[in-house]
């Protein structure tokens, strides 16, 4: 079968061809560009633990080296320290420049035989038919692609959905801020910091650290207002440095400079036929601490393994349909819970009047967004395709699961999260005590070899895992779990009938055309 084509090689495309070749799946990647990136230590990302740990997971080698965990976030009001978090119990936000993760991607691309990587290649046309993609490229010369499906991962003024006439209606300037990367001694190394309605200058002013005692400094301006000058940036990290470190402004390197404007958009359509938007082609976000790249990555990891069950097996139209349906709706309900806090959280009406319920400050709304938690920023639960719930546990169906340590089918213990990406199903049983045992004593007893009958016989590849606990979840409990981490079924012991009807649901039913086949039955 045909490669998939990806138009456009940022953090996102990148990240799609790796996460395909993860399922086995070869990928052509389009890059407009000569292949490089200028390195741009102001124009940084923010990765929470899902997503860091899928850019592990593709072989990224930069984030050890060129990121920088939060040692701790600090919040201040005024004068006043209101806040301090720790991260004793989550693992700490990573911070890295952009540039660092799309080299890290990059060069794991460059490195995997299934990612064909095309160079000055600008994309300027396609045709779609019932069987595949056909793309021309402009460049040193024109080149004809061939593809199965064609996904724009190609920005904010995506050439893929221009073509394909899909409308991306928003919201201009919802933000602006002047940013300066700069090496500076500051009173909370390794701590990141927000702070709101300092005595003078912009009303929020927020510090992040990279390696090597160089910060990331933003401060929040109005919407739409003079242009930032050289003297007028100097003059802010003048002045942000002494408020901070006794009224008296430190030596400082200024390593980079720039002024970004954050947009609110949202594609109308994110599917059209064989081709597919991800990343900032089908939506833009960014204010009051939402991260728009990351959006993107979790927008390749779901589409990634739906993309590769069709590309392998044939996958249902609903299916492919549901990649829309998942992420459009996680991607709107962030949006909007931006678009009602920015009112709030810049000087407007009271937070339960915009956000009912909430019962939250503006201060602690703005962290969650930063940190990656509450309606600003927490991972996204989808509505799972069946609904079964035999057995409540900590993850509700739909959400990501705990990344507890399991037993893989080679016998290691390893993170639940270090086995996603590879296009399988996870069948985790939770039995107590058999961390204790050797793997070939407890494969032969109890429960499992009925339940590895069970998995065997699924209508999609399955690795059964097993656990000593899971949190919530008593013993013998069965979990279904996504090839993208998303819980979608739990169960009270072995249920085979059951667990293929829930397999089932997880890939929307089979293909179009495929003789219907039905469960197995063990006894």
């Amino acid at each position: 079968m045909d490669p998939v084509i990806v138009v456009g090689a940022g953090p996102v495309g990148l990240s799609l061809s790796l996460a395909l070749a993860g399922h086995g799946v070869p990928s052509v990647l389009l890059d407009e560009g000569p292949g490089k990136d200028e390195p741009r230590p102001a124009r940084s990302v923010v990765l929470h633990s899902d997503t860091a740990a899928m850019a592990h997971r593709l072989g990224c080698t930069t984030l050890r080296d060129e990121g920088a965990p939060y040692a701790a976030w600090r919040t201040m009001k005024r004068r006043q320290e209101s806040r301090r978090i720790t991260f004793e119990e989550h693992p700490a936000p990573l911070h890295l420049p952009q540039h660092a993760l799309v080299r890290g991607l990059r060069a794991a691309a460059a490195a995997h035989p299934l990612v064909q990587l095309v160079t000055g290649a600008k994309l300027d046309s396609f045709e779609q038919d019932d069987h595949g993609v056909t793309a021309r490229t402009r460049g040193a010369e024109s080149s004809w692609w061939r593809g199965s499906h064609l996904v724009g991962c190609d920005g904010a003024r995506s050439t893929v959905r221009k073509l394909l006439g899909i409308r991306f209606p928003g919201r201009t300037a919802v933000e602006r801020h002047a940013v300066a990367a700069l090496r500076a001694e500051l009173p909370w190394p390794g701590e990141a910091l927000l702070h709101r309605n300092p005595p003078s200058g912009p009303e929020e002013i927020t510090a992040r650290p990279l390696p090597d005692g160089v910060w990331r400094l933003d401060w929040l301006l109005p919407a739409r207002g003079e242009l930032v000058t050289p003297d007028t940036l100097v003059t802010l990290i003048r002045d942000t440095l002494a408020l901070w470190c006794g009224g008296t402004t430190p030596p400082y390197d200024l390593i980079d400079t720039g002024v970004h404007t954050l947009h609110h958009r949202l594609a109308l359509r994110w599917r059209d036929g064989r081709a597919f938007l991800v990343g900032d082609a089908a939506h833009l976000l960014g204010a009051v601490g939402t991260q728009g790249v990351e959006e993107g990555l979790r927008d390749a990891e779901n589409l990634a393994w739906k993309l590769a069950l069709a590309w392998h097996q044939g996958a249902s139209e609903a299916l492919l349909d549901s990649y829309e349906g998942e992420r459009r709706t996680a991607v709107a309900a962030r949006l909007r819970a931006a678009d009602q806090a920015v009112p709030v959280l810049r000087g407007g009406g009271g937070l339960r009047t915009l956000l009912p319920g909430t019962g939250r400050s503006a201060e602690t709304l703005l962290t969650d967004g930063h940190l990656g938690r509450g309606p600003l920023g927490a991972q996204p639960v989808y509505a799972p395709p069946v609904a079964v719930r035999e057995v409540p546990t900590a993850t509700e169906p739909g959400g990501p699961v705990a990344n507890v340590p399991v037993t893989a089918p080679d016998g290691a213990t390893v993170p639940l999260r270090d086995l996603l990406g590879r296009g399988r199903l996870l069948v985790l049983l939770v039995a107590p005590g058999t961390g204790v045992w050797d793997r070939r004593h407890w494969q032969s007893a109890g429960v499992m070899p009925r339940l590895a009958a069970a998995v065997s016989a699924l209508p999609v590849p399955a690795d059964l895992l097993v656990a000593d606990a899971y949190p919530g979840a008593p013993a013998h409990t069965v979990l279904l779990v996504r090839p993208d981490g998303h819980l979608s079924a739990t169960f009270a012991g072995v249920r085979p009938a059951e667990l293929y009807a829930a397999a089932d649901a997880v890939r929307a039913g089979a293909p179009a055309g495929s003789p219907a086949t039905p469960a197995p039955v063990i006894d």
